[in-house]
């Protein structure tokens, strides 16, 4: 079966359920889901609708071009995804595995649905995980800190390989804006606390001094200033005081990686809609 999946995001007013399932409804598309929320405080309506398009009699173009003359009269902004179309990532580490070996776990298991072409790194420590999972590594150093030539080199191979989707699994450089700006809401970071409280390093060391009783992680669209992304995935697990900074880290890693593969997986099954800071993020 082939599938369109349409993201559509407009103001709200009634009967706009009605309206945009009519539109595919009278071209003869079976809808097979349809999930849908009203922010009432922004006065904002989302909707994911998916849509069986294996005997469709026209073209995907012919498709958006009536949709987007539809969605023009709601003031939506909207966008469309195809089943027959699998995305492209790349995988970004330095030296931390684990949340690499839980994404390549998934994808091999078949549980992410997308290409992993590359993965790339500024060490070359993983060189022998991608190797397992038979996924071309490149390392890609910081020579003598010129961190703006390393950036362009990772870029080049980036566009070489159509990448669709850059995941940071814990690769432990800032991007540049230049970088950043060249992949809109097409970069996942994975941080190792649960935003906003303790940015920045040893958030493990800073969480034990302030004695928390509750340690997570966040994965969150890369922007341009540092850790402010609209957040994806989150979770949490309670700890007590007998929990050391060493146990904080073993605890945290093992949320990290869930995290990061439950924001990758709702990428890909294209469930998110930004909207100014925030991201709705509909259900598997």
């Amino acid at each position: 079966m082939k599938k369109a999946i349409f993201l559509v995001q407009c103001p709200d007013q009634k009967g706009i359920l009605a309206a945009i399932t009519s539109f595919f409804a009278s071209r003869k598309f079976n809808i097979l889901h349809c999930q849908q929320y009203t922010d009432v405080r922004e006065n904002q309506y989302f909707t994911r609708i998916v849509l069986d398009i294996t005997n469709m009699s026209f073209t995907k173009q012919q498709l958006e071009e009536e949709f987007k003359s539809f969605a023009d009269t709601l003031d939506a902004r909207w966008s469309v995804r195809y089943s027959d179309t699998k995305q492209r990532m790349a995988i970004l580490v330095s030296k931390t595995s684990h949340c690499l070996y839980d994404l390549l776990v998934h994808l091999q298991d078949g549980d992410i649905n997308c290409e992993v072409p590359l993965i790339i790194s500024n060490h070359p420590d993983l060189e022998e995980v991608a190797a397992k999972f038979r996924v071309p590594f490149f390392c890609c150093p910081i020579l003598n800190g010129d961190k703006k030539a390393q950036e362009k080199e990772i870029l080049a191979l980036l566009k070489k390989h159509d990448i669709d989707l850059v995941v940071l699994a814990r690769y432990m450089q800032v991007l540049s804006d230049n970088f950043i700006q060249q992949f809109p809401e097409k970069i996942i970071n994975i941080h190792h606390a649960f935003l906003p409280a303790f940015q920045g390093g040893n958030p493990y060391v800073r969480a034990w001094e302030r004695g928390v009783k509750m340690i997570g992680a966040t994965a969150h669209y890369a922007t341009a200033d540092l850790d402010e992304g609209p957040i994806i995935e989150q979770d949490v697990e309670r700890i007590t005081h007998e929990a050391d900074p060493d146990d904080l880290k073993r605890i945290g890693k093992d949320i990290e990686r869930r995290v990061l593969t439950r924001a990758v997986r709702a990428w890909m099954d294209f469930r998110i809609i930004t909207s100014g800071r925030r991201t709705i993020v509909f259900s598997a």
